[in-house]
């Protein structure tokens, strides 16, 4: 062996032991307890407030014994006093992969908010959480999640961390993590129900049916901004999906920003309806034919597609008649010097004087995360007591991973090389499983991440039938990927919510 490889082997080993270390650590505290109370629906409602870590086990579903791999950080709001413990469970996380679970927690679902502007612009400091009248708390108790190296939650060794940045092995250490809370929290007599958001309603769906197997059924499944089926949002050579997908979605973008002419110009609904239909008549069918097109048929399709979404033909038959997103954003304001924003594309933000076509930032992402962040670090300290007691080692919040969202590995099971993520598989076979779960999907309808037309894709080609997909409620609105940071929308997602939880069977 080198000396080369010997300094490797050490270091890591070093590195491992200091990981080991720091996870046994973060177990060895007690979590920091704080109690609440909110007014929900006219009633005042008392809540005990648990945030700590609990640990992952690998090996043997059950197995107690041996050293954890992670200790996942999950913070939760239980109501005060004994009929607490058959109340519904709601178990919340975000996606990215490499998000923290604090946008679902203090934007929509918790007792607390961040109150932030509509129109989905930055608001100026200083950030502050709120009461939250429209927290889901009243329906259920709530416990946030934050995966591996997202918030405080880590993992003990290299291995580990790999197995933590897949989409497998995410999904199996929150599913462990899940029932080690329920099993400390005495909940298993409790309906459960999962929340995910963005590629969080990716690892959902996978987890509904690894729960499934595992003995845990679930009572309702509520998937903010879809994303299970990777293919239908990955713009790559020789992967017409997304072109076709994303289209009613740039329409109706383009006549927000006022970049459409004549009856399209008039409604953003009309726009995007006749984008779908122009998607079903002919631009499937010109896209798979490819070179055989006719030069007219062409300069047909181009014009037509230009009209629909606010850019010159020219330039569509430049890109051969496939608008990309990243173009997109860089090509419909730039006459305006302005790109548009990813996450909600009501929002634009300024081009350097160069105006190039190289992806910066998102500027509707940006107007989020800082007062999110900045706010839930203060709620965290100064009313959680998180890392306030006696003894706790003093840890960053990791609010967004670059690291993990770098390093995730795609493929699932035994696949090797390039393949699509595909987890909505997944959710059919639960939803034939388990013959009393219900499904909730809210959609924005400026979210060019995960747009509701390919939402509606994902959920068209289940493999379910027609009584199952009674089950699904599908639910639209007028703001971006994070709809509950629109005031018009949390209060109608919260209504949705309601009418779809009082439908499901009890």
């Amino acid at each position: 062996m080198s000396e080369d490889h010997k300094a490797t082997a050490a270091e890591k080993e070093e590195a491992n032991k200091r990981q080991r270390a720091a996870v046994d650590q973060a177990l060895a505290e007690a979590p920091a307890r704080s109690s609440g109370s909110v007014t929900l629906g006219g009633q005042r409602l008392a809540y005990q407030v648990d945030a700590g870590f609990v640990p992952v086990r690998s090996g043997t579903l059950g197995e107690t014994h041996g050293e954890p791999d992670a200790a996942i950080f999950m913070t939760s709001y239980q109501l005060d006093g004994d009929a607490a413990a058959q109340r519904p469970i709601c178990f919340a996380f975000n996606g990215g992969p490499g998000s923290a679970s604090m946008f679902l927690h203090l934007g929509a679902l918790g007792p607390k908010r961040v109150r932030v502007r509509d129109d989905g612009g930055m608001p100026a400091p200083p950030y502050r959480v709120e009461d939250n009248p429209l927290s889901w708390f009243e329906h259920f108790d709530l416990v946030f999640i934050d995966p591996p190296h997202t918030g405080y939650s880590l993992t003990a060794n290299e291995d580990a961390r790999k197995k933590a940045f897949s989409v497998d092995g995410d999904v199996a250490m929150l599913c462990e993590a899940m029932r080690a809370w329920l099993g400390r929290h005495r909940r298993w007599g409790s309906p459960v129900y999962l929340c995910g958001e963005s590629y969080g309603t990716t690892r959902a769906a996978a987890m509904a049916e690894l729960l499934c197997g595992q003995g845990v059924a679930l009572a309702g499944l509520i998937l903010v901004s879809c994303a299970m089926d990777i293919q239908a949002l990955e713009f790559s050579p020789r992967n017409d999906l997304p072109y076709a997908l994303f289209l009613p979605a740039f329409a109706g973008t383009a006549q927000f920003h006022g970049c459409l002419k004549g009856p399209l110009a008039q409604s953003a609904d009309a726009a995007r309806q006749a984008a779908l239909d122009f998607v079903h008549s002919d631009y499937l069918s010109a896209l798979h034919r490819g070179a055989t097109l006719s030069d007219k048929e062409r300069a047909r399709i181009a014009k037509r597609i230009g009209e629909l979404i606010g850019l010159p033909a020219a330039v569509v038959e430049h890109m051969h008649l496939r608008v990309s997103d990243f173009r997109y954003f860089h090509e419909l304001l730039r006459d305006r010097g302005q790109v548009l924003g990813r996450l909600d594309a009501r929002v634009a933000g300024p081009m350097g004087p160069d105006r190039k076509r190289e992806w910066e930032f998102d500027p509707s992402i940006d107007a989020l995360v800082a007062p999110y962040t900045m706010a839930a670090m203060d709620y965290f300290r100064s009313t959680l007591g998180i890392g306030e007691a006696e003894g706790s080692v003093e840890r960053v919040y990791v609010p967004m991973s670059e690291q993990a969202h770098k390093a995730w590995h795609w493929n699932r099971g035994d696949s090797q090389g390039n393949s699509y993520t595909c987890t909505s598989t997944d959710l059919a076979r639960a939803l034939r499983r388990l013959p009393h779960l219900g499904v909730f999907v809210a959609s924005g309808q400026f979210d060019l991440g995960t747009p509701y037309s390919a939402t509606d894709w994902s959920l068209d080609q289940l493999d379910i039938n027609a009584e199952v997909r009674a089950r699904i409620t599908h639910r639209y609105y007028g703001a971006g990927h994070m709809m509950y940071t629109r005031e018009a929308d949390i209060r109608q997602l919260k209504s949705d919510l309601a009418g779809w939880l009082a439908a499901l069977p009890h």
